[in-house]
């Protein structure tokens, strides 16, 4: 069955649900001055402990994208004591932030050294042994960041890990771990692909979200 794009035009959605929507993914994404603009302009409601811990949030991922890993762990231990204790694998990505900081700063002993004390004892689960491989392989390279691990020292990897804590942050509180807009994308795209795959042969191509956004 043809559906025409057009038929939606004539949706009517209502402001307050969009200004919520948004305002979810800023307070998500720690986007505090854009969240306080957003309340002047469309008069919501934030609740001070909603934004006590969007600021908390944010000064820990703040340290974990400027590289200070050790001061994203003090943090995170301040607000969710037991976090990190039961979820091994966000602490082991996080202290392998401060090994790579230390190996960008041709920090080259202290980063062996604070191998030894903090990352080699997860090396007795095998599923960390690739990943302490790869880490330790970087003390070879004059210029790490042309070897064949570079992306572990890129801002995109430090991005991955700060999006990984801040859900398990949001998650530890009894909050949402995914914003509403993108619960809301997820569907959106499940949704395209199921009818993707029903049509079949008739499709061009599958369902992409990104080429979706640009047309």
């Amino acid at each position: 069955m043809d559906v025409d794009p057009r038929q939606y035009e004539n949706i009517k959605i209502n402001d307050n649900d969009t200004h919520n929507i948004i305002l979810s993914y800023l307070i998500h994404g720690c986007y505090k001055d854009t969240v306080e603009s957003l309340i002047t302009s469309t008069g919501l409601k934030v609740s001070p402990p909603q934004l006590e811990n969007m600021e908390k949030r944010k000064r820990i991922l703040h340290s974990a994208l400027q590289g200070n890993a050790l001061d994203a762990i003090a943090l995170t231990e301040q607000i969710s004591p037991d976090l990190l204790e039961n979820n091994k694998d966000l602490f082991f990505d996080l202290l392998s932030l401060h090994f790579v900081e230390l190996i960008c700063s041709k920090k080259c002993t202290e980063a062996l050294e604070f191998a030894q004390a903090k990352l080699t004892p997860f090396g007795k689960v095998s599923k960390y042994v690739q990943k302490l491989e790869d880490f330790m392989a970087l003390l070879a390279y004059e210029e790490p960041e042309k070897s064949p691990m570079f992306h572990l020292l890129s801002f995109e990897y430090r991005q991955h890990v700060a999006d990984s804590l801040n859900r398990a942050i949001l998650a530890h509180g009894k909050l949402p771990s995914y914003s509403e807009l993108e619960r809301l994308i997820q569907q959106a795209t499940v949704v395209r692909q199921c009818l993707s795959e029903e049509l079949g042969k008739d499709v061009q191509s599958a369902f992409s979200l990104k080429e979706f956004v640009k047309s």
